[in-house]
């Protein structure tokens, strides 16, 4: 089984940090494999990067020349996921879904903890948007940058334990949810300080992926997800003969 993970920036040393967490939980047989999109952002922390992450990535995945089995989009409430199911025939799992659905077989309530306040009402969006926002109790800001989580590390790991422990003291959450995929591998450190569960979204898509795949089941093409209708699309930068073939 392959699985390509995509980072939805351009921050090499976070695909490479995101794909090491994907290994250390795939089962034994099952491929990783990372991918950087050729363009976009260095970051993605607001609704402009979001968008362009959202087409980068779509072009990451559809050039990728060898077959895979699944895909995991590794941008915590960024956009894109539906326009992968409709482009692919295989299970495409987005973080965010998959590390709340997740958090909901462990505890009543959960929330999440991310990285500037300005991405908060976006991954409020994502969660209601995928029906999954009700047992959501609080989506808490750590006040770090995406990039400074590598650059800082310690200071970043403070910040997400003071604002984990916050959500567990004053909004009742009985599980925290790593907000960010540039957070992937910081779960073990943060639940031994805030004393429960934390969920990694990289680890939870990309265990549900190879779920997936083992049970043979795959997005629905009958309405939602259909593949793209023919049509002239000009200016269109996704160049793989995949797409080319659906449009």
């Amino acid at each position: 089984m392959r699985i390509l993970v995509a980072n939805v920036n351009t921050t090499a040393s976070m695909t490479e940090s995101i794909t090491a967490q994907a290994r250390s939980i795939a089962a034994p047989g099952t491929e990783i494999v990372g991918i950087t999109p050729r363009f976009g952002a260095d970051s993605c922390e607001g609704n402009f990067e979001s968008y362009l992450a959202a087409i980068a990535v779509m072009d990451a995945v559809t050039s990728y020349p060898d077959p895979f089995d699944a895909v995991v989009q590794a941008g915590y409430g960024e956009h894109g996921r539906e326009g992968l199911q409709e482009l692919l025939d295989v299970p495409v799992v987005d973080i965010t879904e998959a590390a709340a659905s997740t958090a909901m077989f462990l505890g009543h309530r959960y929330s999440v903890v991310t990285t500037l306040d300005r991405t908060v009402p976006l991954i409020e969006d994502r969660l209601k948007l995928a029906g999954l926002d009700a047992r959501c109790a609080s989506i808490r800001a750590s006040g770090m940058a995406v990039l400074e989580l590598e650059e800082e590390p310690e200071r970043a790991v403070e910040a997400i334990i003071s604002q984990a422990m916050q959500a567990v003291s004053q909004d009742k959450a009985e599980v925290i949810v790593l907000g960010c995929g540039g957070m992937a591998g910081l779960d073990e450190q943060i639940r031994r300080r805030a004393g429960v569960p934390v969920v990694d979204g990289v680890a939870s898509a990309v265990t549900i992926a190879e779920s997936l795949v083992r049970m043979g089941l795959s997005t629905s093409k009958v309405r939602t997800y259909a593949a793209p209708r023919p049509k002239t699309v000009i200016g269109w930068p996704l160049n793989s003969p995949a797409v080319q073939a659906s449009l």
